[in-house]
Formats: structure tokens, C-alpha cells, sequence
């Protein structure tokens, strides 16, 4: 079941974070993104009442970006980033987006097959994007197809 983020979920996700990411997010990174981001919009998928996954993205009346999403590894390749993908662009076309865009490392290579599953493509390269490492990451956009 998605559903929206909440403040006492911030255990779990920071949690989460922690194994998903070499540069996770703190919990005053999502309590900000929670509470005070008026653009900010925050899911979880729970499964039997435990988070497994999370999607958070910034959106205005014609933009969304991307701006985390995360799998728990334990249930990775269940199909939940996936929900999570038709859940936001459900949610954008509802509110009119026209145009979506994330950044994300150019060494992911299964998060880059599913956004390019959903019609993301590669537009440019932002260098030495990641702190933790300064990696490269890919810039990709997609068009709503209600254009």
C-alpha cells in the first residue's frame, strides 16, 4: 500500500537510507521536506504494515523531479520501485506535469533501466555530482505523453 510519508516513518526511512545510499539524507533533511518544502511530495510502500520502499519528489503545476527513491535491499526485485513510478506519474498527470527529471549516478545501472522503462532518457552529464565520491551522475528527463 502507498501512502504518504509521515514524521514518525523517519526512523525507518533514515534507516533505509542508510542502506540504499553512500550519501543518505538525515532525518532533518526529510523533516524539511516534510514540514517546510511546500513543492515536496513523500510516499512510503508499506507491505504488512513494514516500510519497503520510499519515493520522494518535488512538484509544481508543470514539473516533477525525482528527487530519492529507495528499496530496501532485502526486498529489492519485487516490483515496489516500479509501483512507486506509476504512483508518482499518476499523481503528476493528475496535477498537469508536463515534464519530469531526476539525477542519478551514472554507475546505477538497474535504477537507470527502470527510468528508462518509464521514458526517461539521458539529456546530459552533471560532473562530480555525488559528494561521497564525486561521481558523474546522469541528468534524464521525460516528456508527459499528454503533450
Amino acid at each position: 500500500m502507498i501512502q504518504k510519508m509521515e514524521v514518525n516513518d523517519l526512523e525507518h526511512i533514515v534507516e533505509l537510507e542508510q542502506q540504499c545510499f553512500t550519501s543518505p539524507w538525515s532525518k532533518d533533511d526529510f523533516l524539511y521536506e516534510l514540514n517546510e518544502n511546500p513543492f515536496g511530495y513523500y510516499v512510503v510502500l508499506k507491505e504488512q504494515d513494514q516500510i519497503t520502499a520510499y519515493l520522494g519528489l518535488w512538484m509544481d503545476e508543470e514539473r516533477a523531479q525525482i528527487t530519492t527513491i529507495g528499496v530496501d535491499p532485502k526486498h529489492r526485485s519485487k516490483g515496489y520501485a516500479k509501483a512507486l513510478m506509476e504512483h508518482m506519474l499518476d499523481v503528476c498527470s493528475k496535477r498537469g506535469v508536463q515534464m519530469y527529471s531526476l539525477e542519478v549516478r551514472v554507475s546505477n545501472t538497474p535504477a537507470i533501466a527502470l527510468y528508462e522503462r518509464y521514458g526517461f532518457k539521458k539529456v546530459g552529464i552533471r560532473k562530480a555530482y555525488y559528494q561521497d565520491n564525486h561521481e558523474d551522475a546522469y541528468l534524464m528527463i521525460k516528456e508527459s505523453e499528454e503533450n
